[in-house]
């Protein structure tokens, strides 16, 4: 297949775009390059971008393709209350319209990365694809407007499916230490201290990047009837936790002391997601990843890399960081936008370097099953 991935330089879709090339599918890419500079060394695979942001994509961009996986968002709200009306536009907004294009180009398939994040706080209820919504943050309300929205483009020729991402986790070329297990691991291997930040009782699901890239590429391979205009919560069912249990396991599993901090009172996200319908409905699927498993990997590793305080500390792994940063280092527009000399600057380079704006993808996935491997920080 033809398939495009936006956010090729991300978090998932660095560890998606070579699982992808090792199936032998033509990949193409689309990525602004906020993160480019921060994909950790190593293997290089190569693939061609079509655009540099989401938002300046052309139909002639996407002729030709066969399916696109639509990764490209803002992860959380960078720039505070003047970045709610920036989050709609690109998380929302920019999806709808490429969604539109796609298939105005004849694309028929459209893969949406959503996020279990619209339940909001459901309690201990075990929420499936079919419960109420209850977006708590611009994140989630930007996810769940482009949800809406994009159903509405569904029919015979165009299928979009909508893949509810549970708290993702794991070692990616696109690394993030803002995510809550992710940040643990990290937190222990540079300091062998277990951090519980609040009361621990709000509850989670939680996904290994691997598993969730498995879930796009089984539902990329299903028959069209089996996920046309369908949703699908990505995570292992099992793997609901209290964030104060998850914080326990680590502790658990890893030499480390424990400590506890106040927390933030500000964010009332608390759900529990059953994930059974991938398993069951779409052939192909099913999670490789334990918790328990992504937590040793990831402490096996960060350690190897030798993880340091001042790798927690630093803004090349956490999004919101990183972003303010480039804003006020007027590298970054407030729309998140390159300003035109930096545009000019980063061009040069590439043609110094005689390079063509691609891609450069640097993981090797363990496709088969879970493995430790160091990350070269």
């Amino acid at each position: 297949m033809r398939i495009l991935v936006t956010g090729c330089y991300g978090y998932i879709g660095s560890v998606l775009v070579p699982r992808l090339l090792a199936q032998r599918h033509q990949v193409f890419g689309l990525d602004s390059g906020l993160y480019r500079d921060w994909v950790l060394d190593g293997e290089q695979l190569i693939v061609p971008c079509v655009a540099d942001d989401v938002r300046d994509v052309t139909r002639a961009d996407l002729v030709g393709l066969d399916a696109v996986i639509h990764l490209a968002a803002l992860p959380n709200d960078p720039l505070g209350r003047v970045g709610r009306e920036l989050m709609l536009d690109i998380n929302s907004r920019a999806a709808v319209r490429l969604a539109e294009l796609s298939k105005q180009a004849g694309v028929s398939r459209f893969l949406f990365a959503s996020s279990c994040s619209l339940y909001g706080n459901s309690g201990s209820a075990l929420l499936d694809e079919e419960a109420r919504l209850g977006p708590l943050t611009s994140y989630a309300e930007s996810k769940a407007l482009a949800e809406r929205n994009l159903a509405l483009l569904a029919n015979d020729s165009f299928s979009p499916t909508f893949l509810r991402n549970a708290t993702a986790y794991g070692i990616s070329p696109g690394l993030r230490l803002d995510l809550a297990l992710n940040e643990l691991v990290a937190n222990v291997a540079a300091t062998g201290r277990v951090v519980l930040r609040g009361d621990g009782l709000a509850s989670r699901p939680f996904v290994h990047v691997e598993d969730i890239c498995r879930a796009f590429e089984a539902v990329l391979a299903a028959p069209r009837q089996l996920v046309h205009n369908r949703t699908f919560n990505v995570g292992r069912t099992e793997d609901n936790y209290c964030l104060g249990e998850l914080a326990a396991l680590v502790h658990h599993l890893v030499p480390s002391r424990m400590e506890y901090e106040p927390g933030n009172g500000a964010d009332r996200r608390s759900y529990r997601v059953d994930c059974s319908r991938l398993p069951q409905e779409v052939p192909g699927f099913q999670p490789r990843w334990t918790v328990a498993n992504g937590i040793e990997q990831m402490y096996e590793a960060f350690r190897a890399g030798a993880m340091t305080r001042a790798d927690l500390d630093s803004d090349r792994y956490d999004r919101s960081r990183a972003l303010r940063a480039q804003v006020a280092a007027a590298r970054l527009a407030v729309d998140l936008r390159w300003k035109p000399e930096i545009v000019a600057a980063r061009l040069k380079a590439a043609t110094d370097l005689h390079l063509q704006p691609t891609f450069r993808a640097t993981y090797k996935s363990s496709c088969a099953a879970p493995a430790s491997r160091g990350v070269r920080l």
